[in-house]
């Protein structure tokens, strides 16, 4: 997630919303996952990135059953529960729940809706759907942050399943860019370049993010190229939510009377891919990676 970083604002802020935004000022703060102050760009140890390792796989495990379990006529709702009890079962809480009041465990965005969708048991997953599921599971006191597109079906339109697979490949091409030494310009860059060679555009509202102790830390993860957000060289142990959300049409978002679904301006179908990483010296290890 993400992605959901300090929420329901624009991620032109200087900090994070993995995903990210500002929260607004009426969010309510529930439990030991809201950053309360601002602690700058933590570095974690081996210790700390082995918890993180494990809340990881957590993540990765949870959304490998999303992956299998999405199918016409499931709902939303439906997901979610699985979600929350398959977190709660191995040793996990959700990191969603009840951040700045989100009322469910994961975010279940369809079709247009880009990000923070909120899973009901009224919505109906549909043959052809583009659905966008992003979670996040709290272990030992540290996070791990990661979304997935799903094309449900054999009916998602060509132009879903290219979106679909640009942003995963965009979310790739941003990770092999770092390794020590290397700065957030570079991953920006390389998202960015690979969006737009295929003729896509990349949403600006809401970025990537540290994540640890705290869902959203210090710094900002953007994926296009901007002065108005700091860069920063990049360091071993600086672990990161890098998370690309691509739309087939304009970048432009509006967030729904819920206060929490963002979906596009014109219409037009939404992607994301997200990862949890650690900073190598030459590379990052993928901690939410699914192949195991």
């Amino acid at each position: 997630m993400n992605l959901f970083a300090d929420l329901l604002a624009s991620t032109k802020a200087a900090s994070a919303p993995s995903s990210g935004a500002a929260s607004r000022s009426s969010a309510v703060e529930t439990g030991p996952r809201i950053q309360k102050t601002r602690r700058g760009v933590e570095i974690k140890s081996a210790r700390e990135i082995e918890i993180m390792r494990r809340a990881s796989r957590i993540v990765a495990t949870v959304l490998r059953e999303m992956q299998d379990l999405a199918a016409p006529g499931l709902t939303t709702g439906d997901l979610d529960a699985h979600a929350e009890r398959r977190i709660r079962e191995l040793g996990a809480t959700p990191s969603f729940k009840g951040y700045h009041g989100f009322p469910a465990s994961i975010c279940a965005s369809i079709n247009n809706e880009v990000v923070h969708g909120i899973p009901s048991s009224k919505r109906v997953i549909k043959a052809g759907d583009l659905l966008k599921v992003d979670t996040g599971a709290y272990f030992e006191g540290y996070h791990g942050d990661s979304c997935i597109t799903i094309c449900v079906g054999e009916e998602t339109p060509e132009e879903g399943q290219r979106l679909a697979r640009v942003a995963q490949e965009s979310l790739m091409q941003g990770l092999a860019q770092i390794k020590a030494g290397n700065t957030l310009f570079d991953i920006a860059a390389a998202v960015q370049d690979h969006v737009e060679a295929h003729g896509f555009a990349v949403v600006e509202d809401y970025t990537g993010h540290g994540v640890g102790r705290n869902l959203h830390e210090e710094p900002s993860v953007f994926n296009y190229r901007t002065r108005d957000l700091p860069n920063m060289k990049l360091r071993p142990g600086m672990t990161l939510a890098v998370e690309p959300i691509l739309n087939a049409g304009s970048k432009a978002c509006r967030t729904l009377r819920d206060r929490w679904t963002v979906v596009t301006v014109d219409g037009s179908l939404s992607a994301q891919w997200e990862h949890t990483i650690a900073v190598t010296s030459d590379g990052c290890e993928i901690l939410t990676d699914r192949d195991f």
